[in-house]
């Protein structure tokens, strides 16, 4: 994803853009809607590229109901009737587009409709519940709607039936393979051949991108606590890391070159960090089914020191490691929203937090992190100046949340080549501006 559209959500009230890049860093005062934000990108990947049904209460983001979501203006404006979001992704050479308007069934928030759209073909559908169903096609000669044939009564009693289901998409081009189901829209040329093409490409790319992609990885805030011994048992990935130390006391006992690589990127970062130099697992038993214990070192001068029990050590050390893990598992998905990522981290594990943001973060991995840490901020705009890694200033985007009475807006900031922050509102400078001047000068 590239770039994200919200409309009437939450506390984003008038339709505006925010720019996604390999590391997105969202930053702004508590309560002004980053988390919101990041529970969209999940809801918006699902319905755009997962197929499946929206979810807004589902771990680690709980928003509620249609009422607590949709944006609400008090006094004589009331609540939005509906709410868009929306997002872009390059393709190649093209742009791919999705488009989505909630509305309300019962309680719940439910797309009413949706438009898709790769280079200059698109594709609109609208299934709200008090309006029947309607099928748009468009090419740049013109657009054509789904004409009112025995196809469309099969169509629309299968939408009203899956209403609350409405991702299984129905192709344009199974109608009729000549486009003559399609009546021209304002004047629009017939169907061509051409424009069937184009329309065909579209289908085959929405069908195609449910294979290519994994769930996006949604953090807590808070991880889980660490456990003096644990019980094996599954490990099912959870947004607070409960499984982790299962999942790697598998990995360290069945698979030696997983393991060798995953244990040398945690000792790396705990190193960089000041939380541990080594890692390893205590097995109390012969059997792989026996409890075991995660142990930790820290190095001190000439001596490497005794290992010591998770639970025995920092809490910024239990904290780390299930975001850690999950960041450089190789199996590991495309993209990452993590929130807070420095709870319990001292400024130096924080600095080196954003140095392996730099470091994951590429063209196959995404990260959106939202953050109270200038610390991991800064080291990620002197990595980039400095070259530490390959991400260049046009990979990192700075969404700055700025509250104005009920309303939030959005702020898509860069960094130049020397990590300066660029097109930053006065409130955002005014801000770290006035903190640094109160710590130089005293009245």
């Amino acid at each position: 994803m590239n770039e994200i559209r919200l409309k009437d959500y939450r506390c984003f009230r008038d339709e505006q853009t925010a720019r996604l890049a390999p590391l997105t860093l969202l930053v702004g005062e508590n309560s002004a809607g980053k988390t919101s934000f990041m529970a969209m990108i999940r809801v918006l990947w699902d319905i755009g590229y997962g197929f499946r049904s929206p979810d807004f209460k589902e771990d680690p983001y709980d928003l509620g109901s249609f009422d607590e979501i949709a944006h609400y203006r008090g006094g004589r404006g009331g609540r939005a009737s509906t709410f868009e979001a929306g997002f872009s992704a390059e393709l190649g050479r093209e742009v791919s587009s999705f488009e989505f308007t909630f509305g309300r069934s019962g309680t719940a928030p439910v797309p009413v409709r949706r438009r898709f759209s790769l280079g200059s073909a698109w594709m609109e559908e609208t299934f709200a519940l008090d309006e029947p169903y309607s099928l748009r096609v468009g090419t740049s000669r013109g657009s054509w709607g789904l004409g009112d044939t025995g196809e469309f009564r099969v169509i629309s009693h299968t939408v009203e039936r899956t209403i609350l289901r409405p991702y299984l998409f129905l192709a344009p081009m199974s109608l009729r393979e000549d486009g003559t189901g399609f009546a021209p829209l304002a004047d629009a040329p017939p169907i061509s051949s051409q424009d069937l093409e184009m329309l065909g490409d579209l289908d085959h790319f929405i069908w195609s991108i449910r294979r290519q992609r994994q769930r996006p990885f949604a953090s807590a805030p808070v991880r889980s606590k660490p456990r003096r011994t644990y019980d094996p048992s599954r490990p099912t990935p959870d947004p607070e890391g409960d499984y982790v130390p299962m999942y790697l006391a598998d990995v360290s006992s069945g698979d030696e070159q997983t393991w060798t690589d995953l244990k040398d990127g945690l000792e790396r970062f705990g190193k960089a960090a000041g939380l541990f130099d080594e890692i390893s697992f205590r097995r109390l038993g012969g059997r792989a089914g026996d409890p075991f214990q995660v142990e930790v070192r820290k190095f001190g001068g000439r001596l490497k020191g005794p290992m010591r029990n998770l639970i025995d050590v920092g809490y910024g050390v239990s904290q780390s490691l299930p975001l850690i893990t999950e960041l450089l598992r190789p199996d590991a998905p495309d993209m990452f929203l993590l929130q807070q990522p420095e709870v319990h981290l001292h400024p130096m594990a924080q600095a080196a937090l954003g140095s392996l943001f730099c470091r994951v973060a590429g063209t196959e991995r995404q990260l959106v992190v939202e953050t109270h840490s200038d610390h991991l901020m800064d080291r990620v705009r002197m990595d980039v100046r400095d070259g530490e890694t390959d991400l260049k200033p046009e990979d990192v985007s700075i969404l700055y949340f700025e509250r104005n009475d009920l309303d939030v807006r959005i702020h898509s900031l860069r960094i130049d080549e020397d990590g300066d922050i660029l097109d930053a509102p006065d409130s955002y400078r005014s801000f770290f501006m006035e903190e640094t001047m109160r710590s130089l000068w005293r009245d």
